[in-house]
């Protein structure tokens, strides 16, 4: 099997797209502020934009995409016809634990940062009493799940090269083996000897 370069332009494409994403929901994650109530003595907290749980749960989906391309393409290792052995499937089987090992670490980061940017105090709390804390999200999650995509895409793509090297789709190199296939005879004195 040979590389396809829609494949490779598929996967990078995606991985690519979810890194801007998690880059972008690094930067807008949402923030709180106290602020005093109006009508009484208590404070309450004030939250910007939640673009960020929108970014993150994009670029969840991106990789989660991407990973099922290659997964699908390379027939998971496991269905399909059995790789050659060598070096080329030793290398195979190593890039794809740690394709998944990085795809999973990113989509973990991408999930928990968007589920907990997603999460709001609510309570209140009496001015002067208490300090109330708005619950955000710290920082570094998001950047943490941008390097993890760009390592998925890295090892993802090995791992596809690695695997169209040892896939034969079946056909394998066969010399030497057989029967000797000589032309027919070219000439009278060669005729004359069957």
């Amino acid at each position: 099997m040979a590389i396809s370069i829609l494949v490779v332009a598929i996967v990078s494409f995606l991985h690519i797209f979810a890194f801007v994403f998690a880059i972008g929901a690094e930067m807008r994650r949402s923030t709180g502020k106290v602020v005093p109530d109006e009508y009484d003595d208590r404070t309450y907290c004030v939250y910007d934009t939640d673009a960020s749980t929108v970014y993150g749960l994009s670029a969840f989906a991106l990789v989660l995409l991407s990973q099922a391309v290659v997964t699908g393409v390379a027939r998971c290792l496991c269905c399909g016809r059995g790789l050659t052995p060598g070096a080329s499937r030793t290398c195979a089987v190593f890039f794809f634990v740690l394709s998944w090992l990085s795809f999973v670490v990113a989509e973990a980061c991408l999930l928990a940062g968007s589920a907990k940017n997603a999460y709001h105090t609510k309570y209140r709390g009496y001015f002067g009493k208490n300090d109330l804390s708005c619950a955000a999200l710290r920082k570094g999650v998001f950047a943490a799940a941008a390097a993890m995509v760009l390592l998925s895409l890295v090892w993802s793509l090995l791992f596809y090269w690695c695997h169209s090297k040892a896939n034969t789709s079946g056909w394998q190199k066969h010399e030497n083996e057989g029967l000797n296939m000589n032309p027919y005879p070219h000439t009278a004195e060669d005729m004359g000897k069957l």
